[in-house]
């Protein structure tokens, strides 16, 4: 019984319909709970402001940095104990399927690749003012009309990158040789056990913080409980399911392009669904919504950040737990994000109010009142799933007409 449970549930990988729903869920409980999105690269600026202020550089004379609060410390932050929790999540689950292990880049494109790809994401996502979170999953059940305008440039964005990316100079440069016999995979069952063991233990150890913070921390304002223990049971979840079921935004939608493929696709949006009206029922209990500006910082950051996270060959989400699964290629991604926030708070007091500030603040409820917001955003929601369906059918339709093209 209990090694059926491990192979089915810690070891395969999981369907991504019924683990999206889970987060569509577990994104709006936390959000009703502690009163904030699930995002991370909000939280990877203030870090990178951090890095700045360890180096000696005054980061009160950049704007930017005003607006992101950078008060406090990573362990002291909702969103920073929940973005560490995603780590420790993905970082479990990765030990307990024995899928963590050093892996290296191949080449040096690679290693731009993940730079270059790492930076112009993090860079799109600090200009539109969020990644494919807090603009896209988490944020079109906000109702912001700023997460519409962005989730259609970073596809548009995305729809670039899979192009350039099938360019010659960026295909693996492998040579095909001759080989005597199959090359037989030697699985050690002493390493696997090890690396379970010790997902155990960190398990254990984060379950002990979790009650820690919850008896320890203190009660924010407006709030009837600690929300840190909760924050890191949250990215805990967050962190674990993402792994298991490899949840990558930039994969949902770069294979429909490439492939056919609509699963993810589909799936993200049917958890949006969900989410949306979990979200309105706190909205209506009083909760505020996270509006951004809809101005060209939408647009720009949108194509950047789809481009980037192809570039790069992950979003937040993917390079995460791959991260943490040894791929070292993702590290330098995760590395370009945090330098491509740094490059948009140095630059940000330039060009913000001409591309962010100036421009409105649209809120779907605002605008077509409560449930005319809701019923808009489902019927965009609906148009979105329909528009998937019918990029399904033409890339296969082309696809079956270049075959037969080629037997004429």
């Amino acid at each position: 019984m209990l090694e059926y449970f491990k192979q089915t549930y810690l070891v395969k990988f999981w369907n991504p319909l019924p683990a999206i729903i889970a987060l569509g869920i577990l994104s709006t409980y936390y959000f009703g709970l502690s009163g904030s999105l699930w995002a991370v690269t909000g939280e990877f600026t203030r870090w990178g402001g951090h890095l700045l202020q360890l180096l000696g550089v005054d980061i009160s004379r950049f704007g930017y940095y005003k607006i992101q609060n950078m008060n406090g410390t990573p362990l002291t932050r909702n969103d920073g104990i929940m973005v560490i929790g995603m780590f420790l999540g993905c970082l479990i689950a990765s030990l307990w399927a024995n899928n963590f292990k050093l892996r290296f880049p191949q080449s040096s494109i690679r290693v731009a690749q993940a730079l270059i790809g790492g930076i112009i994401s993090g860079f799109g996502a600090r200009l539109a003012m969020g990644c494919n979170l807090a603009n896209f999953f988490t944020g079109i059940p906000y109702f912001s009309v700023h997460t519409w305008v962005f989730t259609i440039c970073m596809i548009v964005g995305i729809y670039l990158g899979s192009k350039v990316v099938k360019l010659p100079c960026f295909l693996p440069k492998a040579q095909p040789f001759k080989v005597n016999s199959q090359k037989s995979i030697i699985v050690s069952q002493k390493r696997g056990k090890i690396l379970f063991l010790l997902g155990c233990v960190i398990f254990l150890l984060s379950v002990l913080w979790i009650v820690y913070l919850t008896y320890t921390s203190p009660v924010p304002k407006n709030k009837t409980m600690p929300i840190l223990g909760m924050a890191l049971g949250f990215g805990i979840s967050f962190g674990f399911i993402v792994a298991r079921a490899q949840i990558c935004f930039t994969s949902a939608f770069r294979d429909l392009f490439i492939m056919g493929r609509s699963q993810m696709a589909k799936a993200l949006i049917i958890g949006m669904a969900i989410s949306s009206i979990g979200v309105f029922s706190y909205v209506m209990l009083g909760n505020g919504l996270k509006i951004s500006w809809v101005g060209p910082n939408t647009v720009l950051g949108g194509l950047l950040f789809g481009f980037g996270i192809v570039l790069a060959g992950g979003c937040e989400c993917g390079w995460m737990y791959r991260a943490v699964e040894g791929q070292v290629h993702y590290w330098i991604v995760g590395i370009g994000n945090i330098i491509g926030t740094m490059l948009l708070a140095f630059s940000w007091d330039y060009y913000g109010e001409t591309l962010a500030t100036s421009w409105p603040k649209i809120n779907l409820l605002q605008v077509f009142g409560n449930y005319g917001g809701l019923m808009v955003n489902y019927a965009l929601l609906f148009l979105s799933f329909l528009i998937v369906i019918w990029l399904q059918k033409r890339f296969f339709k082309h696809k079956a007409q270049n075959i037969s093209k080629t037997y004429l």
